[in-house]
Parts: structure tokens; C-alpha cells; sequence
């Protein structure tokens, strides 16, 4: 598959999204039709605008992303996306993205560590920055991505209906699509097979 430059526009996000940003999250990988796709957490300075785009890290700053960072969350991601498809397949949940989702949870510090310098003796001090924000984003994305698979809305999450599209999305209605651009391509789609049936 080959990644489009992020000057390729960005679908807007999925319904459900504004309640779960897991689903946000989860859908940061994007697939276009002819082979195409966009990763907006592809490189550390990309996963750092959607972590602030995200309220995740603070505004106009560089949280000061490594790669290292980024794949972290690039992980966590795919792991949900394993749970939300096992969701929505009726299929067990994949012991290792529980796994992932579980450790992420646990990654957030509720207070401030005791450590021990030699010349300042014991003191409490938060974790390293850049570590406190990406620990806190993982916590918080797998916070939500719980919620979502365990809440009222589960019933309602279903899979994007408009091939290439890899995205999730909270169902209204009778709506299957996670965009209007996704809805007006499977609309054509539909239109074309039948076209193409009643010439045959």
C-alpha cells in the first residue's frame, strides 16, 4: 500500500468519535481507494499533532516524541483495532490486545514517585515528560477504547461499508458509512453493479 503525503485531506472523523476517542484513535490509520493510505501517527512529529489535536499533550509545544513514542501508541492502535474487529465479527477477543489494552491502562501515574538522589536524599518527583504525556495518552486511549467495547454504544459499533475504508464508526440508523465521501462512493458502487447486471 502506498502512503499519500499528509497534504491528502484527511476524512472527518467518524460518528461516534466526538464520545470515544478511541475511535479517533483506531482510525488514524487510513486506507484510500487505489491503494493509498494515510498514517496520521506515521512519524513522531505527526503523532505529536494528534496527540495535541486530541487535547493529549499540551498546546504549542513539542512534546518531544521519539520514534520510540510513536510506535508505542502505533501499537496500541492496532491492538484496538483487534478488539474493535473481533467486536464486530462476533469473534473472541485476541488474548494478546487485551493484554496491551490492560498494560495501557495501568500506564498513568495517579501521584508523583518517591526516588533517592544521594545528595538530596528522598524526594517525589514526576515521571520524565515525554513519558508522562505518552503514558498518559496510552492510558487514556485504552480508558476509552474499554469503555466503548464494554458500554451501551458496543451494540453500535460497527465497520466502515464502503470498501477500501478500514474505518469504525458508531451506527445511527440505518447509516453504515463512516463519511459522506464513504457513503456517496458505496452508493455508486451499488449503482455501477446494478447498471452493470441489467446490461449482462
Amino acid at each position: 500500500m502506498k502512503e499519500t503525503a499528509p497534504a491528502t485531506p484527511v476524512p472527518p472523523s467518524a460518528p461516534g468519535a466526538e464520545q470515544y476517542p478511541a475511535l479517533d484513535f483506531a482510525n488514524s490509520a487510513i486506507a484510500l481507494p487505489g491503494g493509498q493510505f494515510i498514517d496520521l501517527l506515521g512519524t513522531p512529529a505527526a503523532t505529536n499533532q494528534w496527540l495535541i489535536e486530541h487535547g493529549l499533550a499540551p498546546a504549542g509545544t513539542d512534546a518531544g516524541l521519539r520514534e520510540m513514542c510513536a510506535a508505542q501508541l502505533r501499537t496500541l492502535r492496532e491492538q484496538i483495532r483487534a478488539l474493535l474487529a473481533s467486536q464486530v465479527d462476533g469473534h473472541p477477543a485476541p488474548t494478546s490486545a487485551l493484554n496491551a489494552v490492560n498494560d495501557a491502562l495501568t500506564r498513568a501515574p495517579s501521584s508523583c514517585l518517591l526516588h533517592w538522589d544521594p545528595t538530596r536524599g528522598l524526594y517525589r518527583a514526576a515521571p520524565h515528560p515525554t513519558t508522562q504525556i505518552v503514558d498518559h495518552a496510552l492510558a487514556t486511549l485504552a480508558a476509552s477504547a474499554a469503555d466503548l467495547l464494554t458500554g451501551p454504544d458496543t451494540e453500535r459499533l460497527t465497520a466502515c461499508g464502503s470498501a477500501p475504508c478500514n474505518r469504525y464508526l458508531l451506527r445511527h440508523g440505518r447509516r453504515h458509512w463512516c463519511s459522506v465521501r464513504c457513503g456517496d462512493r458505496a452508493r455508486a458502487a451499488r449503482a455501477y453493479a446494478r447498471r452493470t447486471r441489467t446490461t449482462l
